[in-house]
Parts: structure tokens; C-alpha cells; sequence
């Protein structure tokens, strides 16, 4: 029976922590819309939890997979660039597994 319980309490304990874990998980957001000039985009980007992205790359790409815009993430986790006249998207990069991609159709 001591042994049935302990199998019980460590199974238990090994749920609430994968449960604590899972709590803490974040994923990165990124969002752009034009500026009220019309020409320019401005991006924010961040993390589920609150937490901003200052330093983070944001690049816009080209379909042809030109770099048009080789950018960070300043201080307030933004960056503006004017709208390139090309089809592109938007890619924030906070590393492996965690990247965004925007469409520049979805740029209203």
C-alpha cells in the first residue's frame, strides 16, 4: 500500500509541475498596420505574457527573398519602415520556434 501511495504522490507532484510549466509558456506576437500617412508600417512585437521584444530582429522580405528591410525591434519593441511597393512579408525572430510571419495583404 506505501508503495501504491508513493507511485500516486509522485505521479501527482510530476502533473503539477508539467501544469506550472505550461503556465509560464509564452509565444511571440507581432502586429503591423499602416501609419496614418498611408506610406509607412509600423510593427510591434512582443511576447503572450506582456513581455516586450526590444533588440529582436524584424525583417521584410521580398517574395524573391531579397532583404528589404534588415531591421530590430527598438527600446519600445516598434519599427516603422516605408511600405515597400513590392509584394513582401513582415518576419519577427525571436529565435527558434519562436518567428511570426505577416503577409503584406493583412497590412490594413
Amino acid at each position: 500500500m506505501t508503495a501504491r501511495i508513493s507511485v500516486l504522490a509522485v505521479a501527482t507532484a510530476l502533473s503539477a509541475l508539467c501544469a506550472a510549466t505550461a503556465a509560464h509558456a509564452h509565444y511571440p506576437v507581432c502586429e503591423c498596420r499602416m501609419a496614418d500617412d498611408d506610406q509607412t508600417v509600423v510593427c510591434t512585437g512582443g511576447f503572450s505574457d506582456g513581455s516586450k521584444a526590444p533588440g529582436v530582429v524584424l525583417d521584410v522580405i521580398a517574395y524573391d527573398e531579397q532583404v528589404l528591410v534588415k531591421g530590430r525591434l527598438g527600446e519600445d519593441s516598434t519599427l516603422s519602415f516605408p511600405r515597400p511597393a513590392q509584394d513582401f512579408y513582415v518576419l519577427f525572430d525571436a529565435g527558434p520556434g519562436h518567428t511570426v510571419e505577416i503577409e503584406h495583404s493583412a497590412i490594413k
